[in-house]
């Protein structure tokens, strides 16, 4: 069930809050158990959601996830306040450092990162056109909420505050989260969550993320965020178990890093949270997270140059083969990418280098094909080039009849022009002679061991 949690000292949640009513059939019920000040009186329902109405601001709402009926995801209803003009955004809630305010130090509510990702396309859905939509890095509370949740919010003046569109489109991005899952699904034992590190307070890198990959964010530790980490952690311990907690309120195994804080990346690979890079999280979209572990075991990391194939999400068995490094570099010559394109269309992963740029191998296959639809698009790859190619005793064989210029110095051809235009197929004169360019021709073999 969703709980929106909608607060009278808050101006914009107050109008989202009457949108809200207005957007769908609500049933009311009164609820005596409670003050009306603290969620109680009547209460909104309609089909997996219910609303309540609180006199506190939402930052110094601790435990409100108990004013509702069992709910498995809550989002509150608020303004946002920034240099920021017109603004619909979304965020979690924790502090990595002194709580100034609302919520402890050095702790974290339950993020909500799959619902997140869904409100943030469902504010873009519904945004009007002056506004713009974004994130924000963790920076407020509560702490203590009781199930996922985050702030969803109209920005940044009264101006905004008081917009009857803006109010509908946050209440209608908030009615889209019904029956919306606070969490990816659980994948070999994790899921597809980040804890994100660094940055500025808006995310554009992170949100970037939400929208073109399949990977959901957290908790966000902005720069600042970090600062005030170090100035109030006492020690090193205390530090690292700021950053695990906060990975583990993100539900994410993984973090992603925008600029460089190797402290912290130190810090999170020893409380057992992997460091990744954008290219890992783009790399190994649409790939199993089961299968990226065993392929990144067997061969080597994503960042040390994994590259996964379009057979990565739809094939079981594999086995690893070479091949030869002539080939690859032959078929490379003549057109660099088509020779990836091959490669990645039989494969389900492959080893790179040069930043990924450059094919090597070895590569993982499809047991049932092996690695020969690899070879026959590079055989066709070749026969651009060559007259022909030919599969012969366990090789390649690729042969062109070419101008050979020891052929020419022999029968006495001076170097120069007519150098050019015989190894060009014309024709040339030599003392009165008119001499045939198939003359100076040799048929030439190279061999690719298979």
């Amino acid at each position: 069930m969703l709980a929106i949690v909608v607060s009278r000292a808050d101006e914009a949640s107050e109008h989202v809050g009457e949108q809200l009513l207005e957007q769908a059939d609500w049933t009311e019920a009164i609820d005596d158990d409670r003050p009306d000040a603290d969620g109680g009186g009547t209460v909104y329902r309609t089909d997996g959601v219910e609303l309540r109405e609180f006199d506190a601001l939402h930052l110094d709402l601790d435990g409100v996830a108990a004013a509702f009926d069992d709910p498995d995801l809550l989002v509150f209803a608020s303004r946002h306040a920034g240099e920021t003009d017109e603004l619909l955004t979304a965020h979690h809630t924790g502090n990595f450092g002194a709580a100034e305010f609302g919520g402890a130090d050095g702790e974290f509510a339950r993020a909500c990162p799959n619902a997140h990702r869904r409100v943030v396309e469902a504010l873009s859905e519904h945004a009007p056109e002056e506004y713009a939509v974004g994130m924000e890095c963790t920076h407020h509370g509560p702490t203590d909420v009781g199930v996922p949740s985050m702030f969803v919010e109209v920005g940044s003046a009264e101006q905004q505050w008081r917009d009857p569109e803006a109010a509908r489109a946050v209440a209608r991005a908030i009615l889209d989260l019904a029956g919306v899952a606070p969490d990816a699904p659980r994948e070999d034992g994790t899921r597809r969550q980040l804890l994100g590190i660094g940055g500025g307070h808006y995310a554009p890198r992170f949100e970037r993320v939400l929208r073109e990959t399949d990977w959901t964010v957290g908790h966000i530790a902005a720069n600042w965020s970090l600062d005030d980490l170090a100035a109030w952690a006492d020690d090193d311990e205390q530090r690292r178990a700021v950053l695990r907690d906060a990975a583990e309120a993100s539900g994410a195994d993984f973090a992603l890093f925008e600029g460089e804080r190797p402290e912290i990346a130190a810090d999170l690979e020893s409380v057992g949270v992997r460091v990744v890079e954008e290219t890992f999280v783009r790399e190994t979209t649409g790939v199993p997270l089961q299968r990226v572990h065993a392929l990144e075991t067997e061969l080597v990391r994503v960042e040390d140059g994994l590259r996964f194939g379009d057979r990565a999400g739809e094939t079981d068995e594999w086995s690893v083969v070479d091949l030869p490094t002539d080939l690859l570099t032959a078929a490379s010559g003549i057109d660099r990418e088509a020779t990836r394109q091959c490669v990645e269309r039989s494969t389900l992963a492959f080893v790179t280098e040069q930043n990924g740029t450059v094919v090597t191998g070895p590569f993982a296959v499809p047991v049932e094909a092996g690695r020969r639809p690899i070879v026959d698009e590079l055989t066709a790859i070749l026969e651009r080039k060559y007259d022909s190619v030919t599969r012969e005793d366990g090789e390649l064989r690729a042969r062109e009849t070419a101008f050979d210029p020891s052929l020419a110095e022999t029968a006495g051809i001076p170097e120069g022009p007519k150098f050019g235009r015989l190894a060009a197929g014309e024709p040339v004169e030599v003392d009165g002679e008119q001499i045939s360019p198939e003359r100076f021709q040799r048929e030439r073999i190279r061999r690719f061991e298979l």
